[in-house]
């Protein structure tokens, strides 16, 4: 696997949830029901940013995180009132410096189990960046190749809908390039 294209943390050793500046978001709070424990008051949305040059950004989640160590998306809590694509977009900019402009939307997956909710919002890059871990959220960032993603260690989460974002992306491109 070549992910020569990676940010790195200079505080990729944090073991521990680092201190809160500011006051914290109505958002970040746990929701619990019949089919779990789930980070996001108000839901919880990510960024599947993809570059079919490069493949799409991933994030290797801090130790201290829920699935900590473990690959997924830049993404997390909505805030209050917030719509899906908004706090995608918001997320990923603040975790991986994704930046609005550089991205189109493609489509939405969403997970709901009644109570919370999961919106991935798969974006196509339009113009080049390069991540930043701009919080202590990552431990890294990456651009991976489509086939090498179910070589890494993903959220489980991330895991269960790579298939069927993988062959939507697929199609789309297909689509694109005819």
């Amino acid at each position: 696997m070549d992910h020569s294209l990676a940010a790195t943390s200079p505080d990729a050793n944090l073991t521990f949830p680092p201190a809160r500046t500011g006051p914290r978001d109505p958002g970040d709070a746990w929701v619990e029901g019949d089919h779990g424990k789930f980070w996001g008051r108000f839901g919880a949305a990510g960024v599947l940013a993809y570059d079919p040059g490069k493949g799409v950004l991933l994030q290797h989640r801090a130790l201290w995180s829920h699935n900590g160590g473990t690959w997924g998306l830049p993404g997390g809590a909505l805030h209050q009132g917030e719509d899906a694509v908004t706090g995608a977009l918001r997320e990923a900019h603040e975790e991986a410096a994704v930046p609005d402009a550089a991205v189109s939307v493609l489509f939405t997956s969403v997970l709901d189990v009644g109570y919370w909710s999961y919106t991935t919002v798969v974006v196509l890059v339009t113009a080049p960046f390069e991540p930043v871990i701009s919080d202590p959220e990552s431990l890294e960032l990456q651009w991976v190749p489509l086939e090498d993603v179910v070589l890494l260690e993903l959220h489980p989460g991330f895991a269960k809908s790579w298939p069927d974002l993988r062959a939507r992306m697929q199609e789309l491109s297909a689509q694109r390039s005819q």
